[in-house]
């Protein structure tokens, strides 16, 4: 044969055999011929799916090629899964066990045959093997040894037929099918005595569980591809990852909290990279504890790749196993068993980050490193109180939430620069005081968490998280700093670009600034990121719509979200009496305002108090929701509705003109009080009910005023914009208006 007709090339091969197809043969002929065939079509499926080619299959062999030794060795580890799933199914003796040697070398191809040292070496491999077993070359394991995750036994050199030179070998331990040597080695080792007999079921026994609970952490069986066709959404432009809830492995089920911490980290630390898009814990978490297909998780969600894994922790030892998959290809991308402290539990963190960013080959800014490599304590006693927190927080009932505030307490206590606890706790009072979610519903217990939130928030702020700048541009809207608001919000958007509570909250101000079509935009984002849960956000489409004139679609869309998370979303109810009272359905209105009123119990609600909670900056847009509240049955007229503009706001040097010194007087159902400002700072306030006088001081910072007395508003920093009320006088005592981080106050001033 000529020269040229041979093309020489380097090559991964592998080749597999049964172990004791003859006796098979010999016992059940037909039965044999009918499970290899159903075996053959399997491996060469999966061949096919890691980019391989069968080459041969005379008899019970197979021989096939991949250009990736990675893919070969990935090949190999599917095929002795989905063989020892399926001989699981049958009986003892008629169970079919292949043994897979593999090899990277040169190659010569002739036609779609290949010969040479690389087959014949891959060949020897395969005769190393025992049934259910793979042995690789050590050319191959010197070009996977830490891409993998896999762990190896070395079996020495061996001489190969018309090689020269001895080949190193290697078992591949880290799958099921690897047990079956470890079992027969043990009987022959230590099957000479009753008590080596003994030892070697203990060894069996243990190394049984091992591999039981490795194969329960990485959910072994062969992954079926998701469909293009069947994905309820379009794939997004870049690299699109689910990560699922990790697994409690350890003995104690009370750690449950921490293997959702340790998930729901994972997914706040990939959600700040640009470069990725990131589901939503919310809608990974509602896998937790099924049997899902990464297959289905795929499709459901939307996504290409998939995260998923186990964590252990017995004491203060921790184990993370994680696997990520390609549920395009069905392939995984990379495996791996990270181990260490619970001091080293970031930096175990951090190396799953780094793969999965390597293995999407995803490029980070050196902002983007920096956040995802950043740690806000390194307690791990006040990290491990954080999460035990968080995990109360998430199940958002009025118990879990006094829960959650007891374990961000107990976290201060142990590290008081946590700021992200701090953040957390503010954020915590301030949803408490905006979903009554408190003890008791009182104007005073909601104005206290509104106080506590502001504390906590000033504390956070000192070293920012996304969900403090969140914080921090909710509460500038409130006192009616809309660009301060904004800008806020946009940083903690840039700061965690998938987070989908940041998209919506984001689209709340675009609504306050009358840019409604701009917060659709975001909301439909905070869908897309969290796409099992699209109901918790469409109250805010409703308020765009109802912002953009579409009263009927505003009620429909914000009584679905309402019926569908009442206890977050029942504030919204004005909106929805607001919108039918502009239809004319008197009766779907008042049935709606009462719901409103019955949400917040024993609270009196005032046109006032509720408007203020919706800063809209457009009064024409303020002053139609008013009205229709009104309409509904809210007590008092559109006169009581109070809007302000930047026109209006007392800022810079007026501000301390304004002041130092000043005496202002206000009215109150109770009675009249004043406030005295000294030129010092110093101020004496005169209320009432108790405690009657109250001295402390006061600051300015930007363009609020800020007060702190020894007891009046339980001792906390109180903060207030001043604005000119358009609407007041100074006889009733109107003229001016504070907007603080609790209610707004009607004031003038008499001196």
């Amino acid at each position: 044969m000529a020269q040229e007709e041979f093309k020489r090339r380097l090559a991964a091969i592998l080749s597999a055999d049964v172990e004791g197809y003859s006796r098979l043969m010999r016992e059940d002929e037909e039965a044999t011929v009918r499970t290899i065939t159903s075996y053959r079509t399997a491996m060469t499926h999966l061949i096919q799916q890691y980019r391989g080619r069968v080459v041969d299959s005379p008899g019970d062999n197979v021989l096939a090629e991949f250009t990736s030794v990675v893919d070969a060795v990935n090949c190999g580890v599917e095929i002795q899964r989905e063989l020892a799933e399926r001989n699981a199914k049958l009986s003892e003796n008629s169970r079919m066990r292949f043994r897979i040697g593999i090899n990277l070398g040169d190659v010569l191809e002739e036609g779609k045959r290949i010969y040479g040292d690389g087959v014949n070496i891959a060949a020897r491999m395969e005769s190393l093997a025992e049934a259910g077993e793979i042995c690789i070359s050590g050319t191959v394991y010197d070009a996977i040894e830490n891409k993998i995750g896999l762990e190896y036994e070395y079996l020495g050199e061996h001489e190969v037929k018309n090689i020269d030179k001895s080949i190193r070998a290697y078992r591949v331990l880290s799958y099921p099918g690897a047990a079956a040597h470890r079992v027969v080695k043990a009987k022959r080792v230590f099957g000479k005595n009753w008590r080596n007999a003994l030892i070697a079921i203990a060894v069996i026994l243990v190394i049984a569980a091992a591999l039981g609970i490795w194969n329960f952490y990485f959910r072994p069986p062969p992954i079926e591809p998701a469909l293009a066709d069947r994905m309820a959404f379009p794939l997004p432009d870049t690299p699109s990852i689910a990560v699922l809830p990790f697994v409690n492995m350890s003995d104690d089920p009370k750690q449950e909290y921490f293997s959702d911490g340790m998930t729901e980290d994972l997914i706040t630390d990939l959600s700040k990279i640009s470069g990725l898009f990131v589901i939503a814990r919310n809608s990974t978490f509602l896998y937790k504890g099924k049997t899902v297909k990464i297959r289905q998780v795929a499709e459901e969600l939307g996504v290409q790749y998939v995260l998923e894994g186990s964590v252990r922790r017995s004491g203060d030892q921790v184990r993370i196993n994680a696997q990520l998959i390609d549920a395009i290809t069905g392939r995984h991308l990379w495996a791996n068993r990270y181990d260490g402290s619970l001091n080293d539990v970031f930096s175990l963190q951090d190396k799953i980050n780094q793969k999965i960013v390597a293995a999407l080959a995803v490029k980070l800014t050196e902002g983007e490193r920096i956040l995802v490599a950043w740690k806000n304590t390194s307690n791990p006693e006040a990290y491990d109180e954080y999460l035990k927190g968080r995990k109360h927080y998430s199940r958002f009932t009025k118990e879990d939430l006094d829960e959650a505030e007891i374990c961000y307490k107990k976290a201060l206590e142990l590290d008081p620069k946590f700021t992200q606890a701090l953040a957390a706790l503010a954020f915590l009072y301030h949803i408490r005081s905006s979903c009554g979610l408190i003890s008791e519903k009182s104007m005073v217990e909601i104005m206290k968490h509104r106080l506590l939130a502001s504390q906590y928030l000033r504390e956070a702020m000192r070293e920012p998280t996304p969900l403090s700048y969140l914080l921090a541009g909710s509460m500038d809207f409130l006192v009616r700093n809309y660009d301060e608001g904004l800008a806020h919000m946009e940083k903690a958007l840039s700061l965690d670009p998938n987070d989908p509570f940041i998209h919506s909250s984001l689209g709340f101000s675009l609504n306050m600034m009358g840019r409604p079509t701009e917060a659709i935009e975001h909301v439909k984002r905070a869908m897309r990121l969290d796409p099992l849960n699209p109901d918790k956000y469409l109250a805010n489409l409703g308020l765009a719509q109802f912002i953009l004139g579409n009263m009927e679609e505003a009620a429909t869309l914000t009584e679905k979200a309402i019926k569908a998370h009442p206890a977050l979303n029942g504030g919204w109810l004005g909106l929805v009496a607001s919108a039918y009272a502009h239809l004319g359905r008197k009766e779907e209105a008042r049935a709606a305002y009462e719901s409103l009123c019955s949400f917040w119990g024993s609270i009196p609600l005032s046109l006032n108090w509720v408007m203020y909670g919706c800063p809209f900056k457009d009064r024409r847009i303020g002053e139609s929701f008013a009205e229709g509240l009104l309409k509904a049955g809210m007590p008092g007229q559109l006169s009581d509705y109070i809007h302000v503009s930047k026109e209006d706001q007392v800022t810079g040097e007026n501000l301390r003109s304004f002041y130092y010194p000043s005496a202002t007087i206000g009215i109150t159902p109770f009675g009249q009080w004043t406030a005295e400002f000294a030129e010092d700072g110093a101020v004496t306030i005169h209320l009432p009910w108790p405690p009657g006088e109250d001295t402390g001081k006061s600051w300015l910072e930007g363009n609020t005023i800020c007060r702190q007395y020894k007891k009046y508003a339980f001792g906390k920093v109180l903060c207030s914009t001043t604005f000119k009320n358009p609407k007041g006088t100074f006889e009733e005592k109107s003229e001016y208006i504070w907007f603080s981080q609790i209610s707004p106050t009607p004031f003038s001033k008499s001196r």
